[in-house]
């Protein structure tokens, strides 16, 4: 089973009738009690892919959730964002249905079309690191989020007026700032999870500025350093940016300093040899970047040393 293609879920009705939950009463959003959810029996696995957004908060889930490249535990309150066409897989722990409480809220990109959030929601991160990590909410933050999606079921399930669809948008925008509030807490509070990716990425960028692969190849890419670390390249810069002030190109250029100060202090190599070896192809694009952490060129810091 693990090697089938994910099975691809067109629209909410669909989703709806594969779950054997009620018609949806409006077609291009829906909030679900996951309660009503049991549709993975024994110890199978299925993976899916949807058309449509997805926010999830769930709860006591007795199964295993891979969401990107992590998997994760639900005795806690989690939020999952999922944009159209990612992949969520689910696997169940033993012989009985998977079971799990909590909220999902659907809603289709159509639904988007000619307002503010058809674009604006391309500026929301977790809707591309989500995949890799995951929202933990704490009581109170839970309650905020289960308020703003009751209210969104309760509008569609109204008499539906001019004026519905952007009651329902409000909604939607409330309830992604208050999750980018949520996410801006987590990377401060998990520091423990936080901090020992800091240690990761130090191991990355060491290993990879020490191997030969550096002149052959040039400067990682951000992308490079963020698969290394199964994040996502948006995620490590928000986190980076919280925990340090710094991008992950900064945090490169630092580190790539500390190895040339070292070589132009302790070795007789020229300082185009020294950009060659760092992985620049030019020697002048080193010695400026240089000189802009360090307010001197090159040769300048070597003579300090003599």
């Amino acid at each position: 089973m693990a090697n089938k293609q994910p099975q691809r879920i067109k629209t909410i009705s669909e989703f709806h009738r594969l779950n054997n939950l009620e018609k949806p009463e409006h077609p291009l959003v829906s909030v679900i009690d996951f309660e009503s959810i049991r549709h993975l029996p024994t110890d199978g696995s299925i993976s899916f892919t949807r058309d449509f957004y997805s926010i999830g908060l769930k709860k006591n889930f007795n199964a295993k959730m891979k969401y990107g490249q992590q998997q994760y535990d639900f005795d806690e309150g989690i939020m999952t964002f999922m944009a159209p066409g990612q992949v969520l897989r689910i696997e169940a722990q033993n012989e009985e249905t998977v079971k799990h409480s909590g909220w999902l809220l659907l809603f289709h990109p159509d639904f988007l079309l000619h307002t503010s959030l058809a674009k604006a929601i391309k500026q929301y991160q977790y809707f591309s690191y989500a995949v890799n990590e995951a929202l933990h909410l704490s009581a109170k933050e839970e309650a905020v989020i289960v308020g703003i999606i009751r209210n969104v079921e309760q509008e569609y399930r109204s008499a539906i007026d001019h004026f519905s669809q952007d009651v329902i948008i409000a909604q939607l925008e409330l309830l992604m700032t208050y999750a980018e509030r949520f996410y801006h807490r987590q990377f401060i509070t998990r520091k423990v999870s936080n901090h020992q990716i800091l240690s990761r990425l130090d191991d990355v960028l060491n290993d990879y500025l020490n191997s030969e692969v550096l002149a052959k190849q040039g400067l990682p890419t951000v992308g490079y350093i963020a698969e290394k670390l199964h994040l996502s390249p948006s995620y490590l810069s928000g986190m980076l940016k919280t925990l340090t002030g710094q991008s992950t190109q900064h945090l490169l250029y630092d580190k790539l300093m500390e190895i040339a100060k070292e070589r132009l202090s302790t070795t007789s190599l020229t300082v185009s040899e020294i950009a060659y070896e760092l992985g620049f192809d030019h020697s002048q694009s080193f010695s400026r970047l240089f000189k802009s952490k360090t307010n001197l060129s090159p040769l300048d810091f070597r003579k300090t040393f003599n």
